[in-house]
């Protein structure tokens, strides 16, 4: 191939039922071409169900490449593991981020945030405990009713404590942070069921912890979408999702975060690509793959 001097986009999935982490890599964020094969880096090995569903990889300012996913779809934790360049992992552990919260039913798609303010990682995830919000109880996929929590760490050996990281007072999943000049923003999954939401929206903060508020209108359209990835590209908003429905990838565009543009039609994603994480990367950190 030819030689590449900048940033490129890579794409962390899975495909099936949770067959480990795959991906793909893009010059332009529409033309994505599967890395490997399309076969997986690595499968899941930890957890009850050992699964490895809702893949997120974070190029951390430190170098190691730190990978979270969905190990099973109920239990109390999420699976971890690190590597300096995505070939070669370290044993895989499993998470037990709501061991404190007996009744938990599920942690479901976890992403890692760099917090630059704090030098700390933020992981967070979504999870139902049953009773903790009995207003809309009722009002998800078998009585699941689902809050983002999360937990920090520096090191990823030691963990702060769980704690509740966002509440938009209906069920939510699938949440994604991305850090916009002095503010951030927050895409995600209204989970409801009744009535029928399963649509992309987006809220805003001036910091982490600051309180994710001014919920937005869904950005997505008439088909069930999970799984949001935001990137901006040449100055416009770009959000990735599954339209998992359809079984195919999808996105809409806007520069002001209020009027969006559905662009599915311009994406060329690897066939049966699931639930992906977007991140603008230095191609120097992922040209041993080619």
């Amino acid at each position: 191939m030819n030689e590449i001097n900048d940033s490129v986009y890579l794409f962390c999935y899975f495909k099936g039922h949770g067959d480990g982490l795959h991906l793909a890599w893009s010059r332009d964020g529409f033309h994505w071409h599967a890395l490997n094969g399309d076969l997986p880096y690595i499968t899941g090995q930890t957890g009850p169900e050992k699964l490895m569903r809702d893949p997120f990889v974070l190029a951390a300012p430190d170098g190691m490449f730190h990978l979270v996913w969905t190990a099973g779809w109920r239990g109390n934790g999420i699976g971890y593991a690190s590597s300096p360049d995505l070939l070669n992992w370290s044993s895989q552990k499993f998470l037990e981020v709501m061991a404190h919260e007996s009744e938990t039913r599920n942690c479901w798609a976890p992403e890692i945030l760099y917090d630059d303010t704090q030098d700390q990682y933020i992981i967070y995830w979504a999870s139902s405990i049953p009773g903790r919000y009995p207003e809309t109880d009722d009002l998800g996929d078998e009585g699941l009713n689902h809050r983002m929590y999360c937990t920090m760490t520096k090191d990823f050996k030691r963990f702060a404590e769980t704690r509740l990281f966002f509440d938009a007072g209906f069920n939510v999943i699938d949440a994604t942070v991305v850090k916009d000049n002095n503010r951030y923003l927050l895409f995600f999954k209204d989970e409801t069921s009744r009535p029928l939401q399963k649509n992309i929206r987006v809220a805003v903060a001036d910091g982490i912890f600051d309180g994710f508020k001014n919920v937005s209108k869904p950005l997505t359209g008439a088909y069930w979408a999970e799984g949001p990835s935001a990137v901006k590209i040449n100055g416009r908003w770009v959000v990735y999702f599954d339209k998992y429905k359809l079984n195919r990838m999808g996105a809409v565009t806007s520069a002001d975060l209020k009027h969006w543009q559905d662009i599915s039609d311009q994406l060329y994603f690897p066939e049966g690509a699931q639930h992906g994480a977007v991140q603008k990367i230095d191609f120097n950190r992922i040209s041993h793959l080619f």
